[in-house]
C-alpha cells in the first residue's frame, strides 16, 4: 500500500496497531518488517495495556494467586445464585452496623457506612478485582456470617458448597493471600488509571512506573515483610482466625497435600512462595522497557501546553542524537540546540501559540504560520 502510494519507508517514524487484531496475528512480523527498513519507526505498545497483562500473567503464572481467585469465583457463584442470598447479604451488615453504632465503634455521618455490593473481576479491567479484593476484606465478617447461615439453612450441594468455602475462607491462607493482592493493587492501582487516561501526562505516567517499582521493591525487604506480616495476624486477631506458626510446617488448605511443597515450612511457604514470589512478578521490569520510557520523556518536551512548559532543550537534542540521527546532517546536530531556543522564544511570545493543548493542535498552526519552514 505504502508503494501503491508512492510513500517511502524512510519517512515512517512510528507504528501503532489496534491492540486486538495485533494479539490475533493478523499482523505477524509487520512491526520488524517496518523497522528493517526504518529503525526509527518505533512502536511502543499501550503502556496501560502492558501494566495488566503484567497483573494478569501473576495470577495465571502463581499458583497462590490462581488458587485464591479460584476461591473468590467461588464464593461469587454460592452468594450469587439467588434473591434470597443476595438479601442476606444486604440484612447482614446492617445488622453488624446496628451493633457497631450502639457500641459508639463506627461514626455516622453523611455518605458513610454505605451499602456495598461485591461485583465481578474482570481481566481486561484490572482495577474491578482490586476493587472486589477490597471489598471482600471490608465485608469479611459480614461474608463468613451470610455463608454460615445459607450452610444452616439450605440443603444438599449448596449447603455444602457454602460450608466448604466458609472453611477456606477463614484460613490463614486465605487471609494472607487477600492482603497481598491488596498491597499489590494497591500499588499498582493509580498507575493503572494513571495509563488509562487519555489525557495523560506522559512524564507524569512514566514518573509513576518508577514509584511503583519503587515502592514494590521495599514492599519485598525485610521491613516490608514485617509490617505485612503485623497486618495480616492482627486481622486474623480481629476475626478470630488461628494465626499459623512460622516456624512450624506448612499444611495446605482447600488443596491436596501431595506434591504441594511436601516438608515445606509455613515461613518459606509464606514469605518466599507466596509474598516475594509474586511481588518479583510484579516489579514491572521488562514491562517498560527503557527505550520506550526515555522516548516519550524526551517526545514530551514538545507539548505546548501552559506556554510551553515542558519544553527542555537537552532533551530534544537527545531525542535527535539518539532515536532520529538518520533524519539530520552533522551540521544540522551542530545547530540544534541554539535553534531550538529560538523556537521556543519565538512560539512563546506570538499569541497564536498560547492556548494550545496537544502536539496535534501545534502541528497544525505551525503550518498555518508558516513556522514550519
Amino acid at each position: 500500500m505504502l508503494m501503491d502510494y508512492n510513500l517511502t519507508f524512510a519517512m515512517v517514524h512510528g507504528q501503532g496497531y489496534d491492540g486486538a487484531s495485533n494479539m490475533r496475528g493478523n499482523a505477524n512480523g509487520l512491526k520488524k518488517l517496518i523497522m528493517d527498513e526504518s529503525p526509527s519507526a518505533y512502536y511502543v505498545h499501550c503502556f496501560a495495556h502492558q501494566l495488566q497483562l503484567t497483573l494478569v500473567a501473576v495470577a495465571k503464572e502463581s499458583g497462590d494467586c490462581t488458587w485464591f481467585f479460584q476461591q473468590l469465583a467461588h464464593l461469587l457463584n454460592a452468594l450469587g445464585m439467588s434473591c434470597k442470598k443476595m438479601r442476606m447479604l444486604r440484612i447482614a451488615p446492617a445488622e453488624e452496623l446496628i451493633d457497631a453504632l450502639e457500641l459508639e465503634e463506627v461514626e455516622t455521618g453523611s455518605g458513610l457506612n454505605q451499602e456495598m455490593g461485591l461485583g465481578r473481576p474482570c481481566d481486561t479491567r484490572w482495577t474491578s478485582h482490586f476493587k472486589i479484593v477490597n471489598r471482600v476484606i471490608s465485608m469479611y465478617g459480614t461474608l463468613r456470617r451470610v455463608l454460615r447461615k445459607i450452610g444452616d439453612e439450605y440443603h444438599g450441594v449448596e449447603a455444602q458448597a457454602a460450608l466448604s468455602i466458609e472453611k477456606i475462607f477463614r484460613s490463614f491462607e486465605f487471609v494472607f493471600m487477600a492482603h497481598l493482592m491488596q498491597e499489590i493493587f494497591g500499588y499498582t492501582d493509580e498507575l493503572c488509571r494513571t495509563l488509562q487516561n487519555q489525557d495523560k501526562d506522559i512524564v507524569h505516567a512514566i514518573e509513576l512506573v518508577g514509584d511503583t517499582k519503587y515502592y514494590l521493591e521495599a514492599l519485598r525487604t525485610d521491613a516490608g515483610w514485617d509490617d505485612f506480616l503485623t497486618k495480616v495476624t492482627s486481622f486474623c486477631t480481629k476475626h478470630k482466625i488461628k494465626v499459623v506458626d512460622m516456624k512450624g510446617p506448612y499444611f495446605p488448605v482447600g488443596r491436596p497435600k501431595r506434591g504441594l511443597c511436601d516438608g515445606a515450612m509455613n515461613y518459606h511457604r509464606f514469605k518466599v512462595d507466596m509474598f516475594v514470589a509474586v511481588i518479583d512478578r510484579q516489579i514491572l521490569n521488562g514491562r517498560f522497557d527503557e527505550v520506550n520510557t526515555e522516548l516519550l520523556s524526551c517526545m514530551a518536551a514538545f507539548c505546548p501546553l501552559h506556554l510551553f512548559a515542558a519544553y527542555g532543550q537537552e532533551k530534544l537534542v537527545r531525542l535527535a542524537i539518539k532515536f532520529y540521527a538518520s533524519d539530520f546532517t552533522s551540521d544540522e546536530l551542530a545547530r540544534l540546540p541554539w535553534q531550538l531556543n529560538m523556537y521556543v522564544t519565538n512560539v512563546r511570545r506570538d499569541e497564536r501559540f498560547q492556548n494550545l493543548k496537544n502536539l496535534c493542535q501545534l502541528s497544525v498552526i505551525l503550518v498555518e504560520t508558516n513556522k514550519n519552514e
